[in-house]
This record gives structure tokens, sequence and C-alpha cells, in this order.
């Protein structure tokens, strides 16, 4: 029999039910549609953590205060910093795998301008923190090395002080006071959002760390040393010329006495992105039972068929036509109903996921892999649960077929 005639037959004998057609897909439908839904809702995930650990810096390299031990107790990380200028001035000279270094001096105070006030989080800076950081002011500019040597009064805001102290105005020149000092501001940052763990990177205003350390913070010590590998493939390189650096600098010499931390940013994105990808595989297993219902609907549907059309069987085979046609017909009213319910299961995935990402602010990305894996696996549902009433269809005795009533 002619392929052409199989696909002909196949057809008419699924339009001639259609409403029993549309309830046989519905499980395929319901399954393709949730795995779409599912994927595309990980990979946005996905893609909106890699942009979160993006915006913390180029090859970014962060230097901690660690551990440090009183009576015998460990007080935990953090506790007690030896970070220093001194140390700054080390890898800034030393570190032959480091693109740029940047002290951090941290403190809290209150932003006063003719309008209010708004207490942020104040960072002292140098001038590479911008580079590290890959942060650019979008109205103004930032402060130079000049700035930074002569301990000048001069601050950057970020969007969100920005948009609370001067709503609607560009406050490039004005006056604000940080603390009791009078600040003049010369920018404002553009906007970096928020991080993986939600914290607002844009309520923080930026100042040169000469000035921070002299007139808010009154800490010769630094909350952090910030410092960018020369390119990716030299973080690791570079954390260990860090490591080496700072040792030397604070004469130890045991590494399991180290009283800093070092890390970088892949680790955080290796966590957070795995976290995500078992989340979304969970996600899309329990979607996929719908196709594995669906299947069984199939499956259920065509034995019934066979059932109804025995007689039909048993005629087609007594004008000749063979096992393999009879096997091929019924295996092909499957695969069509199964890749139509995953063509309208796709369409409905592709509008899922974005009605859900326009409903939550959820990033959703629907990459092309899962419309292969979709039209694949509903190909494959049908041809697997078909198989089976189209076997038992070919297998008829004609004679019998005929005399069925």
């Amino acid at each position: 029999m002619k392929q052409s005639t199989l696909f002909k037959i196949a057809s008419q004998s699924i339009l001639k039910n259609k409403m029993r057609t549309l309830l046989t897909m519905l499980g395929i439908v319901i399954g393709i549609a949730s795995v779409i839904v599912m994927v595309a809702v990980g990979n946005g995930a996905q893609s909106q953590i890699q942009a979160q650990i993006n915006s913390l810096g180029t090859n970014l390299i962060v230097v901690t205060p660690g551990a440090t031990t009183a009576g015998g107790v460990n007080q935990g990380q953090g506790t007690f910093s030896r970070l220093t200028t001194e140390d700054y001035d080390r890898l800034k000279s030393q570190g032959t795998t480091l693109s740029a270094v940047s002290p951090v001096v941290v403190t809290r105070t209150q932003v006063i301008t003719p309008s209010g006030n708004w207490r942020t989080s104040v960072n002292g800076v140098s001038t590479d923190y911008f580079t590290i950081r890959d942060w650019n002011p979008t109205s103004g500019a930032p402060f130079t090395d000049d700035d930074v040597r002569a301990k000048r009064r001069v601050v950057l805001l970020g969007a969100t002080v920005a948009q609370n102290m001067f709503p609607g105005a560009d406050p490039t020149g004005q006056q604000v006071q940080l603390g009791r000092s009078p600040f003049t501001v010369i920018g404002v940052l553009a906007r970096k959002g928020q991080t993986a763990s939600g914290t607002d990177q844009d309520d923080v205003v930026i100042v040169p760390w000469s000035t921070a350390e002299e007139r808010l913070s009154g800490r010769t010590f630094l909350a952090q040393i910030l410092a960018s590998a020369r390119a990716p493939d030299a973080i690791a390189a570079a954390q260990e010329e860090v490591r080496a650096i700072m040792r030397e600098s604070h004469g130890i010499g045991n590494p399991s006495q180290d009283d800093f931390t070092v890390r970088d940013q892949t680790a955080i994105a290796e966590a957070a992105s795995s976290t995500s990808r078992v989340m979304s595989g969970l996600l899309a297993a329990i979607a996929s039972i719908s196709l594995l219902v669906g299947g069984i609907g199939i499956m259920n549907i065509m034995l019934v068929s066979v059932t109804e059309r025995t007689r039909e069987i048993g005629i087609r085979m007594a004008v000749g036509a063979r096992g393999g046609d009879v096997l091929t017909q019924f295996l092909v009213e499957s695969l069509v109903m199964s890749l139509l319910g995953g063509l309208i299961g796709l369409l409905a995935g592709y509008g899922g996921a974005a009605l859900l990402g326009r409903l939550t602010g959820w990033a959703t990305v629907t990459p092309p892999s899962a419309v292969i894996m979709a039209v694949g696996f509903s190909a494959a549902v049908g041809i697997f649960f078909g198989y089976y009433p189209a076997r038992k269809a070919a297998s008829l005795n004609p004679i019998q077929a005929l005399r069925y009533e």
C-alpha cells in the first residue's frame, strides 16, 4: 500500500471521531506544554543568576578577612580584619596576573539633602573599582587618582539613592552631606539591580577610599580587597598569587593559619546554576508524567479503535492488504495524533511561558533544544504506545475478523 494512501486513511480515521481524537491528544498537549513552561522557567532562572553573577564584576577575585581564634575558640570568618592598605599596595605592585586592584572601606551613614535624608552604605574605593565591577556612571564621571591622593570630598550616587534623594533630576554638581561632612556629587552610577541574595546593589554611594577612611569610617582596616584577573582562564593562577602575596604580607608560613579568605564568583555561579538545573530537571520530570498519562490514553483509544474496526481490518486483508500495511496504518494514526498534540502543546507552552513571565516578572527562556525535545518526545510516545494496538490489529485472522460482529 502506498504511503500517501496510508496517511490519507489514517487522517480520515482521526477526523471521523474529532472529539475522541481531541480528548486523546489532551494528555500529550498538557504534558508537552508543562515541560516547555518548566524548561523555560528553569533556563530563565539560570540566565538571570548568571547575569547577577556577572554584574558583580569582571574576572572578580575577593579578599576578605578570615577567622580568628581567641582563648582557643574560633570566632568565625570576618570577625577580625587584618586587611590593610599595605596589603592593597603589595597586591597592586606585585600582582603580575592582576589587571586591577581596589581596597574597599565600608561604612553606613546618612545621605542628607535639602529634600530629606537616606541611610545607605558607603564604599570607599580606588579608581580601579570601576574597572573591576564594570560599573560606569550614566551621568557625570568617576573620580580620579588625584581625587584619591588629595582625599577630596566627592561622591558618586547609586541609582536607588539618586532616585530617592533627587527624583526626576540629575544630581551631578549638587551638594550632599555624608554624616557631618559635605560632599559634591560628581555622577550617578548605572543601575546594577539586585544580587542573587536579594541585596540592592544600587543602594550605595561611592567615594575615594582615602576620604572614607579619614572622614567617614575612622578605621584603618579594610572590609575587603577586590581584584580582577587579566583573563578568565587566569583566575585560578591569580588566586594563588594573591594568597602568596597576602601570606608574605602577614608573615604566614602555614597555609592553614591564613587570616584571610580568597574567592571568586565562579564557585558562586556554579553552585547557583547547579541548584537551578536540579530544580529545572525535577520540575520537568514531574511534568513528563503527563506525557506518560497521555501515551497510555493513546494506547487505550487505539485498542478501542482496533476492536471497533475489526471487520474493516478483515475486509482490507481479504482484498490484499498485508499485516505490515495494517501495522503501519495504525502506527501512523498514533503518530499523527501524538505529533498534533505535541505541536499544540508546543504553542501552548510558549504562550504559557510568556504569560507566566508577564504575570510574575520571572525571566523565561525557551531554548531551541526544548522544541526538538518536545516534537521528538511526542513522536516517540506515539510510536511506543501505538505499537501494541497496531501489532494486535496486524495479527488478526482475516476470516475471524470478517465474521466479527
